[in-house]
């Protein structure tokens, strides 16, 4: 352990970033001081204001765009925007503005290293990479806590960086090395629901035992800027006291607020086309932004009925070069409420449209934009994440058609419209009256912007053994394929198997066992790996073999390419070998093949690094 004075939680967050500090010097047993920092960034040209959160938004302007003097922060003059000043600019120059980093750092249809980001900027903007903008917004958080803090610089604390939990293993790795690429040494990541509960559990001290019970079921619906991310908390019990053990994750789901803001501007837009004004595209980017504030406003104070939006105009007869409207609390309602949060069944599901064969490059948003049906979805297909659960035998209902939650916990600043919040509990109420079950408590004392940065510095400070600790481990039973050895047929590949390497719960710094089975692995020339992961398989073990399974149990992630060296052996020949996997302290997973003569192993990692 190091020997830091500070731990450090990080939320590098789709559309804002967060940090907060446990001081360890300060705190002792349940008695934490922890506090929000605040980062100095630009909010308009030359103008520094200290915020706490920092919007997750990167400027690249053009060399004319800004004098020098107007983008010098504390610490200096960096080649870039980033924060408050970045989305404003961008709101006018979208082609110059990278945003969702974060959602492209985990999209495996595109090279994460390369240069794609502002999509479809002309040439002359300089493009750069999803892993490159989040270094950049890790560069900026650095310098803005050493200003703050220059006796106990960032590299020298421990830090935890939180993720969202449906982070596959490559995902987690690129984020870890934009921390190391900013000199973050002593790193751990952390599921950004579990970041959550976390706060919940430091925020109400004591508390929080007296808002649970030894079989609770505590749902974690964190619906931010730009993904949704479901979790389940399941209330057991360890040497008579009661313990948290997260038991299931749900998939990375690409909605969130932004997607309510542009779903606002297109019904706005369409007001304004029948009034026969058409939008630029580019003035549909100024007409979002001020939806998200109207919206905001709206939500937040009943006695509002209508908030005026300016859009942005280049017309020379519109008074002040603007274009002038309204939003109405009805306009709101109705589109959030019926879009993003209708009334459906337990048994809905997310609808599914036939794609286009060609497609733009972009992001694999959510075809169905309710919340609720991807929620209902969820919880059907981990009905039987607690069966086996010890304690939690028989407490959910043979004819149940999903899993009961018995607390709910929100978190992202989507919730923090009341409304949005009522409707998403009425809804799951609903549900569970409808097989007899009880209504889900609200479990209360979050802060809906702020916890995930705050719950990430709790956990450090519980990882130096004190504190309340949730048991996860890995999300996921992680699977390598296995290709079957079978005369060639036209027309027809290999079947492959699954060999379970690592067994759901896997704990950081753990590893499993070597499978008894040996395989061959081939060395010296060109091969892929085909990873599987499965949020449902709770029991299978280390050895495992499945030869057949259904999309909605086994999902496939992410190959790899790679050529293993073949040493003093000949270029495609097959080494027999075990696989050994293991949890990095660091919260990622990586793969050793042990040869059976002995000698050194060969590494495979789940990452998407250029060389394996």
């Amino acid at each position: 352990m190091s020997t830091a004075r500070y731990t450090v939680g990080i939320d590098l967050g789709t559309t804002h970033c967060v940090l907060a500090a446990v001081d360890l010097t300060a705190s002792d047993g349940d008695e934490v001081v922890e506090r929000i920092e605040l980062i100095p960034q630009l909010t308009a040209p030359g103008a520094v204001e200290e915020r706490p959160m920092l919007p997750s938004f990167l400027y690249l302007p053009h060399p004319d765009e800004l004098r020098p003097e107007d983008r010098v922060l504390p610490w200096g003059e960096p080649p870039f925007v980033v924060g408050e000043l970045a989305r404003a600019m961008g709101s006018r120059t979208p082609i110059r503005l990278v945003s969702s980093a974060k959602s492209w750092l985990c999209h495996p249809g595109v090279d994460r290293r390369a240069a794609i980001l502002p999509v479809e900027a002309p040439e002359e903007v300089g493009q750069i990479s999803p892993l490159q903008a989040s270094i950049r917004y890790l560069e900026h958080l650095r310098a803005a806590w050493d200003h703050q803090h220059p006796d106990a610089p960032l590299i020298e604390q421990d830090v935890v960086l939180t993720v969202p939990a449906s982070f596959d293993p490559a995902a987690r790795e690129l984020t870890a090395e934009a921390a190391e690429a900013v000199g973050l040494r002593h790193l751990v990541l952390l599921e950004e629901p579990q970041a959550a509960l976390y706060h919940w559990v430091l925020a109400t001290r004591e508390g929080w035992r007296k808002q649970v019970q030894l079989g609770d079921i505590i749902l974690v619906i964190d619906l931010g800027g730009g993904t949704a991310d479901f979790s389940l908390i399941a209330v057991t019990e360890r040497d008579g006291s009661l313990e948290l053990v997260r038991v299931a994750v749900g998939e990375h789901i690409l909605l969130g607020g932004d997607n309510m803001d542009l779903a606002l501007a297109h019904a706005v837009r369409a007001k304004l086309a029948a009034q026969g004004i058409q939008l630029d595209p580019w003035q549909l980017q100024g007409l979002t932004h001020g939806c998200r504030s109207a919206k905001e406003t709206l939500l937040s104070h009943d006695e509002v009925g209508a908030v005026p939006v300016v859009v942005p105009s280049r017309g020379s007869k519109l008074i002040g070069g603007t274009l002038r409207t309204e939003l109405t609390r009805d306009e709101v309602s109705h589109t959030l409420m019926e879009g993003f949060f209708p009334i459906v069944e337990a048994a809905a599901r997310p609808a599914a449209r036939a794609r286009a064969a060609l497609t733009k490059l972009g992001l694999p948003y959510a075809q169905d934009a309710a919340m609720t049906r991807h929620l209902a979805a969820f919880l059907g297909r981990q009905v039987e994440a607690t069966r086996h659960l010890a304690g939690f035998e028989g407490r959910l209902p043979e004819h149940a058609s999903f899993l009961h939650p018995t607390a709910v916990l929100f978190n992202g600043g989507v919730f923090k419209a009341p409304p949005l919040l009522e409707r998403t509990l009425t809804v799951l109420n609903g549900w569970l009256a409808a097989e007899d079950a009880p209504p889900a408590r609200l479990l209360e004392g979050s802060d809906l912007d702020l916890a995930v940065a705050l719950g990430a510095a709790y956990y450090g400070y519980v990882r130096r053994g004190r504190g309340v600790r949730i048991r996860g481990g890995t999300a996921k039973s992680y699977y390598v394929g296995v290709e079957s050895a079978m005369p060639a047929v036209p027309g027809m590949e290999p079947p492959i198997e699954a060999l379970c390497i690592a067994p759901f719960g896997m704990e950081e710094g753990t590893q499993a066992e070597l499978p008894p089975q040996e395989v061959g692995l081939v060395v010296g020339e060109p091969v892929r790996f085909r990873f599987f992961g499965s949020s449902v398989r709770r029991t299978d073990q280390v050895g495992a073999v499945l030869e057949q399974w259904t999309a909605d149990e086994v999902e496939e992630l992410e190959e790899i390419e790679a050529t293993l060296p073949a040493e003093d052996r000949q270029p495609g020949e097959v080494v027999p070998v075990r696989l050994h996997a293991a949890v990095t302290e660091v919260g990622t997973l990586r793969l050793e093949a042990v040869p059976r003569e002995g000698g050194e192993a060969w590494k495979v990692e789940f990452d998407v690094r250029g060389e394996h």
